[in-house]
């Protein structure tokens, strides 16, 4: 009884491996050939948002002294900055230190500078707000770029033309040989938003009595650029 069992399973299995040994030693489909293509599209992004930075600063051999100068100026700054709605403002960091003499052993005097930061998409705004700052106050840095609202839409219109210039790429080369194609695989690689270093503007504070001129501000454009890169495959 065993005997007659096994046989037809030894068989039944035998059946079963002998398609997938025809299979296995079957030869695989000719690869296709393909072609590596890679180009690139930039469009300019208006810069539509400005920051600037500006400090008071102040040294008195007494840190109480120098810290009420320094406050009551920046106090001041943020109530003039509020009232310009166009304009952010916020603290970007205080600090205090000591003047060492000739020596360095022996402190002399107390440095302190407190910074404050500025946003704003109205470059006129801006502009006229850092021109009152300056009676009391000095531009650490000023520096336009796009939004990133701006620069999404941009960038998005620039991965629309290279993917158009893709395509045009890829049929001019299947043209060529006359042949047809298809994209094996696809990357699409943006350089991201890359903020401009700001402009140092090293304007010294004007007199108290002076009339305040507004801090000029260009704004220019910033390059968005795509690369898109792939392979095609060529069908005959």
């Amino acid at each position: 009884m065993t005997l007659r069992l096994i046989r037809p399973l030894a068989l039944l299995a035998l059946g079963f491996a002998l398609p997938h040994a025809h299979a296995a030693d079957a030869p695989a489909a000719p690869a296709l050939p393909t072609a590596d293509i890679s180009v690139e599209s930039s469009r300019s992004a208006p810069n539509d948002l400005f920051r600037a930075q500006v400090y008071a600063e102040a040294t008195d051999t007494n840190p109480g002294d120098v810290a009420r100068k320094v406050n009551t100026i920046v106090a001041q700054a943020i109530s003039t900055a509020k009232g310009v709605p166009a304009v952010k403002v916020r603290s970007a960091g205080n600090s205090t230190y000591p003047v060492y003499g000739k020596t360095g052993r022996s402190i002399e005097a107390w440095r302190m500078r407190s910074t404050l930061a500025l946003e704003s998409s109205d470059a006129a705004a801006l502009s006229e707000l850092l021109g009152k700052l300056q009676q009391s106050m000095a531009v650490a840095g000023l520096s336009a770029a796009p939004s990133p609202e701006t620069w999404k839409k941009i960038e998005d219109e620039a991965i629309v033309d290279a993917l158009g210039a893709f395509e045009g790429r890829a049929r001019l080369v299947a043209g060529s040989l006359k042949k047809k194609w298809k994209i094996k695989h696809l990357s699409i690689n943006t350089g991201g938003m890359q903020p401009k270093h700001p402009v140092v503007y090293a304007r010294a504070a004007m007199m108290a009595d002076a009339a305040p001129a507004p801090a000029p501000i260009e704004a220019g454009d910033s390059p968005v650029t795509v690369n898109v890169s792939g392979q095609i495959e060529l069908i005959e």
